[in-house]
């Protein structure tokens, strides 16, 4: 009988690695298809809809994001780049495990076209609305060193960090 890995825990806010863009994949591999199984395990015991590989501590441009009711839907990103955002605008409440207790209403493009290696390694491009869309561009935002509460005016932003120091 084989040990299970631990899982890598979720870093909190303030951990400087959050603030930090991660480092493009140069290919995907073996490796890379072990970390996204990983990061879908965490994201259905948070439950979330999404994860980025910073949030585990590991700086690649790698996310997860599964929108679906059923679930088992995730699709596997690295590098995703946003092509096309659409004018309309959504508002939708988000949250991270990296800050738990909060959460705000956040305004994001409805639609958005994203560019990324999937799990074959071959490049793929698609169209998210709804849920999918708010969480594929959260999930970019952790890639690029942003917190969700960033999209704040700074009265809220300040509101959030503040509510997270007395939750934790």
């Amino acid at each position: 009988m084989s040990a299970r890995p631990v899982p890598r825990p979720i870093l909190r806010w303030p951990d400087p690695r959050l603030r930090r863009p991660a480092a493009p994949v140069e290919a995907v591999t073996d490796a890379t298809r072990a970390l996204w199984d990983e990061m879908i395990a965490a994201m259905e015991a948070m439950p979330g809809v999404g994860l980025a590989a910073p949030q585990l501590g590991v700086m690649e441009r790698l996310a997860v994001v599964d929108a679906s009711e059923a679930r088992g839907q995730a699709i596997r990103m690295a590098n995703p780049e946003i092509l096309d955002a659409s004018r309309e605008t959504a508002e939708r409440t988000e949250a991270s495990p990296c800050l738990p207790g909060v959460s705000a209403v956040v305004r994001r493009p409805a639609r958005v076209t994203v560019r990324f290696l999937n799990a074959a390694g071959v490049i793929d491009r698609r169209e998210f609305e709804g849920l999918w869309a708010v969480s594929v561009q959260h999930q970019i935002d952790h890639l690029e060193g942003r917190m969700f509460f960033d999209r704040l005016s700074r009265v809220k932003r300040d509101m959030i960090l503040r509510r997270a120091k007395k939750a934790g």
